[in-house]
């Protein structure tokens, strides 16, 4: 704990430190933004690029498994729509979109991508190792009895607040593995319900979420026949997030939206541990380079990738290691230590970090039904915060576009959504006034 003290009064402003401290809203500009392209083995373009076409090859085995992909014939991915009331509320020069992953087939959300990519690298690897021909064979025959048998006899697990343990928990379970998700102690009951009502184990730990990793992990170590989706580490998780920016690309052409240096696309992304943002993030870069600027928003109480980057000391801080309490309602977000994986990639490809309370989180929720009817979890809001901010950006040109970036809601059971909203409405008439 000291060297880490020491470390932070050497190489993090006083005056930022100060302000997530006192759970002030702050907006840090990345210092390290563009100043080198990022060059790993570990994951780049071609990476993204194999990512892309094993989804598509499975394409024909979800579409049969989940009937509500059948309109994209497979192929889950969600609309991106414009938002021109909350545009003109907030007297926004520009298009402003939203990207609605709250609206994603199978789970619902950012993590859908990630998590169900993951669990088909593991099941396509099994299905080859017994005899299925990935190159010839149909991928509708991973759904017959006896490659569920295959599966059968593996278990997969991942560490998750929520909705990476819905996208997990579902694909696993629908191919046949046992699913086990371990959850930490805030999270949300429907998504334990949800889990539990298709066959998923969950182990619910009296801790952090960090903590709760670091006991999953060690739990999968000891069986042989686990295999463990890992939410502070996995390349293969943050390439199937990064799938995301082929697909955007394509969406921004067919909207007839021109995305250059001049005319940037700005996207606000509610980070957590950080590692489906980034993994976004970095999908886009490849795509759109410097014409997109990527942002993180993140709660006051839990500004855990902005306190590890601004540090520099990324996944070796938390914050509970400078006195933040980490309390807040947005259980997506509630995550005190940073992956492993997004400072090390995000160090000059993220444009900046916001942060946001949880009254202003709620209020926006509120606009989002209020002005356009759209449904969404509050965690899954925080970006209009984002956008908010960035208007006081002045290297931000007055003529870029706005993504806010949902990332959950549609599974949310009505009554919830419904005490959601009463709370929200509320909280946006209060911001109002």
């Amino acid at each position: 704990m000291a060297e880490i003290l020491s470390h932070i009064k050497l190489n993090m402003d006083e005056g930022l430190l100060k302000k997530l401290c006192d759970y002030q809203e702050t907006f840090w500009l990345n210092p390290d933004y563009g100043k080198n392209s990022l060059s790993t083995s570990e994951v780049n373009k071609e990476t993204v690029f194999r990512a892309n076409r094993l989804l598509e090859r499975f394409a024909p085995y979800l579409e049969t498994v989940f009937p509500e992909t059948k309109v994209s014939k497979g192929i889950i991915e969600s609309p991106i729509q414009e938002i021109q009331n909350i545009k003109e509320y907030l007297s926004i020069p520009g298009r402003v979109l939203i990207k609605r992953d709250d609206l994603m087939p199978v789970s619902g959300s950012i993590k859908s991508r990630g998590g169900i990519y993951e669990v088909l690298v593991f099941a396509e690897k099994l299905a080859a190792q017994n005899g299925f021909n990935p190159d010839t064979d149909d991928y509708r025959d991973l759904a017959q009895d006896r490659f569920k048998k295959i599966f059968g006899q593996w278990k997969i697990e991942v560490a998750s607040t929520g909705n990476l343990g819905l996208s997990v928990g579902l694909m696993a379970s629908t191919l046949g593995f046992k699913a086990r998700v371990h959850m930490s102690h805030d999270a949300t009951q429907w998504k334990i319900n949800k889990l539990r009502q298709n066959g998923v184990e969950v182990v619910i730990y009296n801790d952090n979420f960090s903590n709760s990793v670091t006991m999953a992990r060690a739990a999968s170590e000891k069986d042989d026949h686990s295999y463990f989706v890992d939410d502070e580490g996995s390349k293969i998780l943050f390439a199937g997030y990064a799938t995301a920016g082929e697909r955007v690309k394509q969406q921004i052409s067919d909207l007839g939206i021109e995305v250059s240096k001049e005319k940037p696309l700005v996207v606000y992304l509610p980070a957590g541990v950080g590692g489906s943002p980034s993994g976004v993030a970095f999908g886009l870069k490849i795509q759109f380079g410097d014409s997109v600027l990527p942002i993180f928003v993140e709660p006051t109480h839990m500004p855990s990738v902005l306190l590890g980057m601004a540090s520099g000391l990324n996944h070796d801080i938390s914050v509970y290691d400078v006195g933040i309490d980490g309390k807040t309602a947005a259980d997506g977000l509630a995550v005190g230590r940073p992956s492993l994986i997004a400072g090390k990639y995000m160090r000059n490809k993220l444009f900046g970090i916001a942060t946001v309370s949880d009254e202003h989180m709620f209020a926006f929720q509120g606009m989002l039904k209020k002005l356009e009817n759209i449904e969404a979890e509050p965690s899954a809001v925080v970006g209009i915060r984002g956008l908010l901010a960035s208007q006081k950006i002045k290297t931000i040109p007055s003529q870029a576009t706005h993504m806010i970036w949902s990332t959950g809601g549609s599974m949310v059971p009505r009554a919830t959504m419904d005490q959601y909203e009463r709370n929200a409405l509320n909280y946006f008439a209060r911001w109002q006034a």
